[in-house]
Formats: structure tokens, sequence, C-alpha cells
């Protein structure tokens, strides 16, 4: 996309009375940002939701003056942008309907894995949740996930960190222009998450610092994930919040329980009770519940291995599948008489050692 189409998108986004989903609209009848702003009026009143309250400020020349102003500071600052329309939106966020007409990046996001969670949870975030988080991207860093978070202090920091630390990509999705940084004291960390990921934001750098802000870019970190998991929660909170619209976007959530006594667990027991989160005990229950594969990860030859020794409890799956050629994990957990939270991993570690591999649909079958 050229300066010139930018700059209409950016105009179109100034439009204080014309929402992000409104912009869609508007540009998909119409073809394009450009061919919005001159469309006729009367034309753009017969589009289905369309009125004079919404198109009251819409021909108003402080929209490209300050449209002006904003491409001036991408070019400066050289940020790379995403439209909606464009093949590097994130493809996720595509498909919510409330997703921003233009995203703008800082950094080197690359988002070709399909493997994308956000990490969520209390700014005061406990010590043993603390310890949860890290094991938990650190479990899962054979599957070189994605993680996102919100940059914040407590769980947002600690998933970002835990993600360098195993080198995995991570983005934080700001609240605000990516002039600046809140928290001030984070800005340590924002080279790391540049050169292991970056930032994603809709705000503008002339955009007022507004606590409503973070609750406006959630959508962001629920719609560009393919799970959101909350690791602690007092009974109100912004990460209850993102869990909700991960929700409405049909995407799964996971919480991590506690204890009733503890005021941190509150917001997660209550996702669980009220079954709008699926219960994370273990790091495995994440791959097991998104079918997460380990397709493209170097495995040891079988043929090399003449001799796999495997635990009692690898046996009796072994022998199980061996007799049936392939079953479903749930079948599996039935007639082996175990947990399917404890089959998980046992089934991992059968399929790092080369004598299982995982199908479509969770079947698995012996190699």
């Amino acid at each position: 996309m050229n300066d010139d189409q930018l700059r209409y998108i950016l105009a179109l986004q100034h439009v204080s009375k014309i929402g992000d989903t409104t912009a869609k609209k508007l540009i998909n009848h119409c073809g394009s940002a450009e061919a919005v702003f001159k469309e006729k009026k009367q034309n753009l009143l017969k589009i289905d939701g369309i009125g004079e309250i919404i198109l009251s400020e819409l021909y108003q020349s402080s929209h490209f003056e300050e449209a002006d102003k904003e491409l001036k500071f991408i070019k400066d600052e050289n940020l790379k942008h995403h439209v909606f329309t464009d093949p590097t939106y994130p493809s996720n966020l595509k498909h919510c309907i409330d997703s921003p007409i233009v995203l703008f990046e800082s950094g080197n996001i690359n988002l070709n894995n399909k493997h994308i969670i956000s990490i969520v949870g209390a700014r005061k975030i406990t010590t043993s949740g603390i310890a949860f988080c890290e094991k938990l991207i650190e479990e899962l860093a054979i599957y070189k996930p994605i993680i996102i978070s919100g940059f914040a202090y407590g769980t947002d920091i600690t998933a970002h960190k835990a993600a360098i630390k195993n080198k995995l990509q991570t983005i934080g999705c700001l609240a605000h222009g990516l002039n600046q940084i809140y928290p001030k004291v984070h800005k340590k960390y924002v080279a790391e998450v540049e050169n292991n990921g970056g930032f994603f934001t809709d705000f503008w750098s002339s955009d007022t610092f507004d606590r409503n802000n973070f609750l406006k870019r959630n959508r962001i970190i629920a719609g560009i994930s393919q799970a959101t998991i909350v690791i602690e929660s007092a009974e109100k909170g912004g990460s209850l919040v993102t869990a909700d619209i991960a929700n409405s976007y049909n995407r799964d959530v996971f919480a991590v329980p506690g204890r009733v006594t503890d005021s941190q667990s509150v917001g997660c027991n209550n996702l669980i009770k009220q079954q709008k989160a699926h219960l994370l005990s273990t790091p495995l229950d994440v791959p097991y519940i998104l079918n997460w594969q380990l397709e493209n990860l170097q495995k040891p030859p079988v043929q090399k291995q003449l001799f796999i020794e495997l635990d009692p409890d690898e046996k009796v799956v072994y022998n199980y599948l061996k007799d049936n050629n392939k079953a479903l994990l749930d079948s599996i957990a039935i007639n082996c008489n175990m947990p399917t939270y404890k089959l998980a991993g046992i089934l991992l570690n059968m399929e790092l050692k080369g004598v299982v591999r995982p199908l479509p649909g969770k079947l698995f079958e012996v190699i």
C-alpha cells in the first residue's frame, strides 16, 4: 500500500464517529478508503446501518491534516503498517468483526507459526503465578509458539521475559502509540522484545494516554491469538475482559485454578466454574486441547533406535496402540485406565522417542 492510500486509511480512522466495524463496511462497499471520501453522501446513506450522525464529521479537512502528521511519524520512525485488506495483516485478527482497520508495528514480527497464544493475568502476580507462567512457556517451547501479551506489569512482562529466555517470538500489544512506552520502567525490555518479535498497536502517536485504551487493545490480544491463557486474576480485571473477548471470537480460553481463599484466583476459578475456560493444571493441557503437533520438529530416526526404553505406563499405551492400529486419545485413556492429563504427557514423551505419532482429530498410532 502506497503513502497516498495509507493517508486515506488514516483519515478514515481519525473520524471519531466511525469505528473499525463501520470503517470496514464503508471500505468494502466503496472499494477503498479513498473511494469512501469521494463517494456522494446520499449514496453512503443508502448503506445499511450508515446514518447522518455517523457521516456528520466525515468531510472535515482536519482528518487529512492529522493523517499527514501521523504519516510523517510512521515514515520518520520507519514503522510497518498492516491494513485489514493486506495479506500481511494477522489472519486470526482479520476474522474479528471489530479488529483495527490498520495495525502499526515495530520490530521483526513473523506470524507464519500458527501456534499463537496470549498470556494475561494479574498485574500483582504472585510468586506461584510467576513460577507457573515460566514453567508453562518453558514446556511449550518445543512447539515454538508465539507469545502475546500486553507489556504491562506482572503477568504480561513475566510472559515476555520467559518467551525471550526460551528463544521464542513474543509480541507486546500496546494501549498507546509507538512514540512511548508504558510503564516507563519496561523500556529496558523494548530492544529484546523487538529483536525477538515486536510491538503492535492501533493507536496513533497523537492519541492521549487513557485507561480505556487498555480495554480497547485487549481485543487485539484476544483476536490475534489461537487461545488466551489467564494465569491469575482477581474477581474483576482486564484479563477477564480479554477472556470474554476471546470467547466472543470463539477462541479457546484457559485458566489456572487456585485455592478458593486466594484473592488472585477468584477470577480464574469463576471462568472455570462458568465453563468459560478450560482448566489448566499442566502445560501439556494446552497442546492437547489445541491439537498441536510436533510434525515440523526433527525427531530421532526410528530405525537407528533398535532398543527403545519405555516405562511401565508407556508400555501399556504402546501395546494398546499396537493391537488397535490407531485410536483416539479419549479411547486410549479409557482402555489404559489413565486420566487424559497424564496420558497427554505420556504420549508426548513417546512421540519424542519416535514410537508414536499424532494424527488429525486427536488420533495416535504406533510408528
